[in-house]
């Protein structure tokens, strides 16, 4: 059967609604999504179906040595998902959540969910973006990688995701082009001293100033 894909303007009040209606329907069937953020664009599935992950990474033509991320819809969704919340990343959390910054903690050990060879980690971020968080909330944690293939350049734009895609996302959001158009900011909480493993939008000196932490610290941390 001949897949199609609707790319929906969500800058008009009635696509954007058809538009977040349609990509509630296609995740919740273990269908793909391209979604703006405010970093870059993302390709996004249902978090607990691992079918819908599994397609991502075929999508994207990556293997399962690196791991899907999750975005949220809300600071509390963490409590759901991780087995403990260190003080660390509640700062981290008040100081730049809803945003560009993306926590590696320890996951529940409960979750019924495969987003790779996570060896027990998930990577999540609270997006700041209203499309993307309207989403987020009516259709829960997504699995959500940037929208290219690997090792193409990344999407600021839905042109530029579906240039790379195509039919294997069927609803393409489009919310204009990222504001950033950089990657998010990683730091690794799963061990006693915080690292970070990625500087993106959000820069390191910010993230030290939170932690109370030099950025010469952190970035040491992440060379071990």
């Amino acid at each position: 059967m001949l897949r199609v894909s609707t790319v929906y303007d969500c800058a008009d009040p009635d696509s954007r609604a058809a538009g977040l209606t349609a990509a509630r329907s296609a995740l919740k069937s273990g269908r793909l999504a391209v979604i703006p953020t405010d970093t870059l664009y993302g390709l996004a599935a249902d978090a607990f179906d691992s079918s819908a992950v599994s397609a991502l990474l075929a999508a994207k033509r990556r293997g399962r040595d690196m791991p899907v991320p999750v975005l949220v819809g809300s600071w509390n969704t963490i409590d759901g998902l991780v087995f403990s919340v260190r003080p660390q990343a509640r700062d981290l959390i008040r100081a730049f959540w809803p945003g560009a910054l993306s926590l590696v903690v320890q996951q529940a050990p409960s979750l019924a969910w495969d987003l790779g060879d996570a060896r027990g980690t998930v990577m999540l971020r609270m997006p700041l973006h209203p499309v993307a968080l309207e989403l987020l909330r009516e259709v829960g944690p997504l699995a959500v990688s940037s929208a290219n293939v690997s090792g193409q350049p990344p999407a600021a734009t839905a042109a530029e995701a579906q240039a790379q895609l195509g039919d294997l996302v069927g609803v393409y959001l489009d919310g204009g082009k990222s504001d950033h158009a950089q990657a998010s900011t990683i730091v690794d909480l799963t061990s006693d001293q915080p690292r970070v493993l990625r500087e993106g939008a959000v820069p390191t000196a910010a993230v030290a100033e939170v932690l109370g932490l030099s950025s010469e610290e952190l970035i040491s941390q992440a060379a071990r």
